[in-house]
């Protein structure tokens, strides 16, 4: 396939076909082009450093328009910026970011207690650009990425008496983390070093241990540990090890800092493992086990110096509740456990989970496909005394609430508010009293002004009359004369859900005229468990065919050109590009695949292969299921490539990936050239240094951004700025 733009030819590289055969359940299929996962050879190297070149001779022409998105997203950010201060113990902690630096530093500033709770409990006043006294400067990432590759922090804690800091570094993007732990009363890097440990950190009440989790050989989190300060590391302690392959394993602190709570588990039960870390001789003690297949988180508090358990559970509520347990129960069968309603189960609402503080219990939930939380005072917890809850409450219809911060006895809470349109706010919540205070709205320069956007949700009918809800977004000015391009955006996967939130760089479509949809596709989770469940194992197929309803509803709307339409997704939502364009190409103008999944069979069947089998409860177990690997070879991108017209297609992908390994899209694209009818290019993109997020730095990754819009604009004929109309914002 050659490509021309004007008068020039560009020829694509074309792999070499090894024919490997790969049999299961009887069904033989020949893949010619397996030999591009040998990462070492040089042949696979060569090849990629061909694409690459390849991509850049076809593109070269967008090479303006990305630079003009770059600077866009570059003047729209305030790039001398600090989060709002957060106060533990004795400190306020933030971070911020400096113009013409690429990473974050981290810092704290002293805290005064005079008695008065909201002066005490006020954030200092920090302004950007200007010298806090007495700041001390706990890691500055600028510092740690020099003459680094690549740089990524996975884990940062302050120890209880904050003399210590533990961090961990990733100079890779392979996602293995090494651990140093800093002595912030001299700035010196204690001698512990702890190489190959994945995301999180906690230290011990004491400041004395260090928790931390191994991955195996496929990268699934299986082991946390507890290293002792000052002694080797190869003396580290095993707190747990979880030696089943379709598990992953995580810990975390309780809110009161009084247990270590392991949690293993999958998409479909859990289990959890505490260790009361004042008496840690006497080992871990299991709450519920994961052979009563339930799926649960839990959150230990005392009331009447009685040890209970708050329980975000499934147990005979789909869409989870909220339940107290004695911690005397777990010593019974689960029938004959006596439990508490806290909140109930609602079929309209997702409880997603619970923690607590002295006072209150903060509840994090969805109604109406939206992020909420719930405050209840703990007072009559799970009696009929219980205070019904409060839910602070914003002007907007589409929003995202989250819970921020939450210090056991600290008289607030911090909530994180977004919406499509309003930038990042951070409000404090007084408990007692239910005052919600504005610390801050994120800003944005160039002159932004919301009301000149308008966020609307649309409901797009699926083949099987199942209403799918779409978010859509546009400049006011727009008008509904079928012209307008648009991009579509999904996931669809994990119960995975597409919150409403601001982003800098959309404005740089919305501004050139282009509809922005996001497609709340059944696999994802923002219509509660039934709209993930529905879209996952021998329903996936739902997935795919949602988003190609919900982009047939936006061509049919009177807004849309249906020949000016593109689509966007990554990783699962890779996966979900692949199969589209299977499906349907003709609806899409182009298609930009992000660390896309799409040779998910192949992966799934090699359990040896980074997370694969972890991926069992989201796919099926095709290795043992002969109707899973039917249905999951009836859909799978890869195996699904036919003679057809496909689109404009870009792979975007990353050399040291270790969750869609790069040998997935590059495997794809030489099949999608070898048999495509159409005289489209398509284009692999590999980033060698970057991992599953990209390249690191906050301009690499508007770089990235900037390359991947520009593809959609410029195929979309949406390049130039539109003109602001007069009193648009009317």
């Amino acid at each position: 396939m050659l490509w021309q733009d004007g008068a020039m030819t560009v020829t694509p590289p074309v792999a070499k076909k090894v024919p490997t055969e790969r049999t299961h359940h009887g069904d033989t299929f020949v893949d010619d082009y397996e030999w591009l996962r040998a990462k070492d050879n040089p042949e696979v190297v060569e090849h990629l450093t061909a694409e690459n070149a390849y991509t850049d001779a076809v593109t070269a022409g967008q090479e303006q328009l990305r630079q003009d998105i770059f600077n866009e997203i570059k003047n729209r950010t305030q790039e001398t910026d600090l989060s709002v201060p957060a106060r533990k113990q004795d400190w306020w902690y933030y971070s911020r970011t400096e113009e013409g630096k690429q990473y974050s530093i981290h810092c704290r500033v002293r805290a005064t207690d005079t008695g008065d709770v909201a002066k005490d409990w006020t954030p200092p006043e920090v302004v950007p650009g200007q010298a806090v006294p007495g700041e001390q400067i706990l890691l500055d990432g600028n510092a740690e990425a020099e003459g680094k590759p690549f740089f990524s922090v996975g884990g940062i804690a302050v120890s209880e008496d904050g003399n210590l800091l533990a961090f961990s570094v990733d100079n890779a993007g392979d996602e293995r983390f090494t651990l140093r732990i800093k002595d912030l009363r001299s700035g010196e890097l204690l001698p512990d070093e702890i190489p190959n440990v994945f995301y999180g950190v906690a230290f011990s009440p004491d400041g004395r241990q260090v928790f931390y989790t191994v991955v195996d050989d496929s990268w699934r989190p299986y082991q946390v540990k507890s290293h002792r300060l000052g002694t080797a590391v190869d003396d580290d302690a095993l707190v747990y090890q979880e030696d089943d392959v379709a598990m992953w394993t995580g810990f975390d602190l309780s809110a009161d800092r009084t247990q270590l709570l392991i949690g293993i588990g999958c998409s479909e039960y859990s289990e959890y493992r505490v260790l009361d870390l004042r008496n840690q001789d006497a080992g871990l003690t299991t709450l519920i086990p994961r052979s009563e297949r339930v799926l649960y988180e839990a959150e230990p508090l005392t009331i009447d110096s009685r040890l209970h358990y708050l329980l975000t559970h499934d147990r005979g509520a789909k869409n989870s509740m909220v339940s107290l347990v004695g911690a005397e129960q777990f010593e019974r069968p689960l029938t004959e456990q006596q439990w508490l309603t806290v909140v109930e189960h609602d079929d309209a609402v997702r409880v997603h989970g619970a923690t607590v503080t002295a006072t209150h219990v903060l509840v994090s939930v969805r109604k109406d496909t939206t992020m909420r939380v719930q405050i209840l005072p703990r007072e009559g917890l799970g009696t009929s005394s219980q205070h019904a809850p409060i839910e602070p409450s914003f002007e907007e219809d589409l929003y995202t609430c989250t819970l921020a911060g939450a210090e056991f006895e600290a008289p607030m809470i911090r909530l994180s508010y977004i919406s499509y349109f309003t930038p990042p706010r951070i409000y404090d919540y007084l408990l007692d009293g239910g005052e919600l205070t504005l610390r801050k709205e994120t800003p944005v320069r160039g002159g932004y002004r919301s009301e000149e956007y308008v966020a609307e949700r649309q409901w797009a009918t699926a083949a099987d009359g199942t209403q799918i809800p779409l978010s859509v977004l546009r400049r006011r000015d727009l008008t509904d004369d079928g012209t307008n391009p648009a991009v579509i955006y999904a996931y669809g996967s994990y119960e995975i859900s597409m919150d409403p939130g601001f982003s800098i760089s959309r404005l740089s479509l919305l501004d050139r005229g282009v509809m922005f949809v996001v497609a709340h596709i059944r696999g994802g989770g923002e219509m509660g468990r039934t709209w993930y469940e529905d879209g996952k194992k021998l329903a996936k197929k739902n997935t795919f065919t949602d988003f190609v309803d919900a982009t047939t509803h936006i061509a049919e709307s009177g807004w849309v050109d249906r020949n000016r339409i593109a689509a966007i997704g990554g990783s699962a939502g890779g996966l979900l590009m692949g199969a589209v364009v299977n499906l349907a190409p003709e609806k899409y103008r182009a298609v930009i695949a992000q660390v896309p999944f799409v040779d998910a069979l192949t992966t799934i069947l090699d359990p040896e292969l980074p997370l694969s089998a972890l991926e069992w409860e989201e796919w099926g177990n095709p290795i043992t299921d002969p109707e899973v690997y039917r249905y999951m070879k009836e859909y799978t991108p890869y195996e699904n490539v036919k003679a057809t017209t496909y689109p404009r297609i870009a792979a975007v992908t990353s050399f040291n990936d270790t969750r869609v390994l790069y040998v997935e899209p590059a495997k794809w694209v030489a099949k999608l050239r070898e048999v495509t009818t159409g005289s489209e290019p398509i284009v692999l993109k590999t980033e060698m240094d970057g991992g599953h997020g990209g390249a690191s730095g906050r301009y690499e990754q508007w770089k990235d951004v900037a390359w991947d819009y520009a593809f959609a604009a410029d195929a979309l004929g949406a390049t130039a700025p539109l003109t602001r109309t007069a009193g648009v914002a009317g």
